[in-house]
């Protein structure tokens, strides 16, 4: 029996991990994956309070490794099905058959990136289709490469491709971008970046690999876009189908919870993007992975 069981090893678990054991109370984290999250991609990290310049890997071990001396336990293990209650104490069950009973839990099970649900899209993931420049985008170095979104990763994935990539192109539906004016300032510097603006991808060509995009305008207006790679970046989706029968959902599949990260069933607690919120940063992540924490912790000893 653990007092705190904590689903994801991101910024918002590992914070919640380093409050709750402070508290005194025993925490287990299962993570399917590696620890840090979607943020081990990211190549610099300029908003994080007082840390300027980070790399995202360079954040996130050091978050792990923190969380690690304060005594957290960690199962690298998915986590398959949850039961129970504040009352009777919940059970996790993950998929190599680890069972763990907990007073509490906090899921802080992430996001992860939207596919585009082409013909062809799993074909050519690897070959050309990517939802990380960070990680595949040396394969490209020289070559042309085009990223398809316009929030802040699409930006900064343009960003970093251009250091590396001859040409690249920035594909997005609407006429302006959503992400932050100085990413967008940042981008358009470069000579080597060509927006396509109120654009989609609508179809994937190539044979061994991808050499095309046919991009579709708002208009309706067809146009062959060649290029060597298309990394792609059109929003996120929260990985919590699995907490459906225990946690209120809402349409998009988020856990419906505030800034108390209190969820609708009593003991359990949401921490960082996999919750119902506006702004999904690193800094509001540790900010729910403490609040989460406290709350979950004073549960546990019957506060």
């Amino acid at each position: 029996m653990t007092d705190v069981a904590i689903i994801g090893a991101g910024t918002a678990g590992l914070t919640a991990a380093i409050y709750a054991r402070r508290a005194g109370a025993s925490v287990t984290i299962f993570e399917g994956e590696a620890p840090g999250g979607q943020i081990i991609n990211t190549p610099e990290i300029d908003n994080f309070p007082g840390m300027p310049g980070v790399s995202g890997y360079e954040y996130a071990n050091k978050l792990y490794e923190q969380a690690q001396s304060f005594g957290t336990e960690f199962v690298f293990d998915k986590v398959k099905k949850v039961e129970g209650s504040l009352e009777e104490g919940f059970v996790l069950t993950t998929e190599y058959g680890t069972v763990c009973e907990a007073k509490t839990i906090i899921i802080a099970s992430g996001v992860k990136r939207r596919e585009m649900g082409l013909a062809g899209e799993q074909e050519f993931t690897g070959r050309g289709i990517s939802y990380c420049a960070t990680c595949d985008g040396a394969f490209f170095k020289g070559k042309t490469a085009a990223v398809f979104g316009g929030g802040n990763t699409a930006v900064e994935d343009a960003i970093y491709l251009a250091g590396i990539c001859k040409k690249v192109y920035i594909i997005h539906r609407r006429n302006q971008f959503r992400a932050d004016q100085a990413l967008v300032d940042e981008l358009l510097a470069h000579d080597n970046v060509e927006t396509k603006l109120s654009y989609t991808v609508s179809a994937i060509h190539g044979d061994d690999k991808l050499t095309s995009v046919t991009l579709t305008s708002v208009e309706g207006r067809d146009e062959e876009l060649v290029t060597d790679a298309l990394f792609v970046a059109i929003g996120l989706i929260p990985e919590n189908g699995v907490f459906k029968d225990i946690v209120e959902l809402d349409d998009a599949g988020y856990v419906a919870a505030d800034e108390t990260c209190e969820t609708s069933t009593p003991g359990v607690f949401a921490a960082g993007d996999c919750r119902t919120k506006d702004v999904r940063q690193l800094v509001t992540a540790a900010a729910d992975g403490a609040v989460a924490a406290v709350a979950a912790s004073r549960l546990s000893r019957g506060g």
